[in-house]
């Protein structure tokens, strides 16, 4: 059918542009999730997109498309954190992978899924290599644990090959979003979510409330999913869509900051063995969200035990 009768809709300028129900809005990706719309009806879509901006209603649609058409991660029968890393390092390294692993060793399945969206950053993927964890390229059930980290063509090659627009129009697109709001997985996940912006905080706070998402919301580092090692952020969880701060914004920077690698892979990763280690403490804004992200699987385990009896 193509999508050039949507982008009319959607692509009228800021003022005059007209949103998308939800159900207009995944017909519109799926069609471009499958490859069925021409490379200029994608520009288009991606450009409007970009002037008009996602209403919660048109996003919760964009992740209709994309959950329809996933490979998620088989259910092992407990909650897996989900950990969005696109963004990388740009200034600050990025310790996602950290993050991750400080979960996995207190028992947490922890899958982190993305890809590299800007050449000149460090993506997390890079500092994986570094520790000796590889990519996965087939998707299993995931021990209690355990980490994983995976492409996220392996997810959804279109999805991937949407998110590679940027480079050739150097502007960001739903798709952009998408990967940090999404479920990849088949059982019970607990997403943990990250902004630059604050319009991009209340845009995905908005979704996830209407869409009913499992989720912990807070300004990245640069972006990516861990809280900034210098200064303890806002975290905010979702229980299917009701939305809790669980930790308030620290008014300026730590009494002690941490001493930070740069944003090198072989250093960061050296840095991220350290902590692990011992030799290095863990910085304080991302054990507090360690705490936080553990506490609220306790909460899901519970819950689901309590409905299960």
């Amino acid at each position: 059918m193509g999508i050039s009768h949507y982008i009319k809709d959607i692509g009228r300028g800021k003022e005059g542009a007209r949103s998308l129900t939800r159900e207009q809005a995944a017909d519109l990706l799926g069609q471009v999730l499958d490859g069925a719309v021409s490379d200029l009806e994608v520009g288009g879509f991606c450009l409007a997109m970009r002037i008009k901006g996602e209403t919660p209603e048109e996003m919760a649609g964009f992740l209709d498309a994309v959950h329809a058409r996933l490979l998620r991660l088989p259910d092992a029968g407990h909650p897996t954190v989900v950990l969005p890393s696109y963004n990388g390092a740009r200034k600050l390294p990025v310790l996602t992978p950290l993050l991750g692993l400080l979960l996995a060793r207190r028992g947490a399945s922890v899958l982190v899924h993305g890809t590299a969206t800007e050449d000149k950053r460090v993506p997390a993927e890079a500092v994986f290599a570094e520790l000796g964890i590889a990519p996965s390229l087939h998707l299993a059930a995931l021990p209690a644990g355990e980490l994983v980290f995976v492409p996220t063509e392996v997810h959804l090659a279109s999805l991937k090959r949407l998110l590679d627009v940027r480079r050739a129009v150097g502007l960001r697109n739903p798709a952009h979003s998408l990967v940090k709001l999404m479920n990849p997985c088949a059982g019970r996940a607990f997403i943990v979510g990250s902004y630059t912006h604050p319009e991009y905080a209340t845009s995905m706070a908005d979704t996830w409330t209407l869409t009913g998402a499992h989720a912990l919301l807070l300004r990245g580092t640069e972006g990516e999913p861990v809280a900034d090692a210098r200064r303890t952020p806002r975290m905010e969880v979702f229980h299917d869509g009701h939305r809790t701060e669980v930790q308030a914004v620290q008014d300026g920077p730590l009494a002690h900051l941490p001493s930070l690698p740069s944003t090198d892979a072989v250093q960061t990763a050296a840095y991220i063995r350290a902590v692990l280690e011992g030799s290095q403490p863990v910085p304080t804004p991302i054990a507090l969200q360690v705490e936080h992200i553990l506490q609220e699987l306790q909460h899901h385990e519970s819950a689901a035990h309590a409905i299960a009896v």
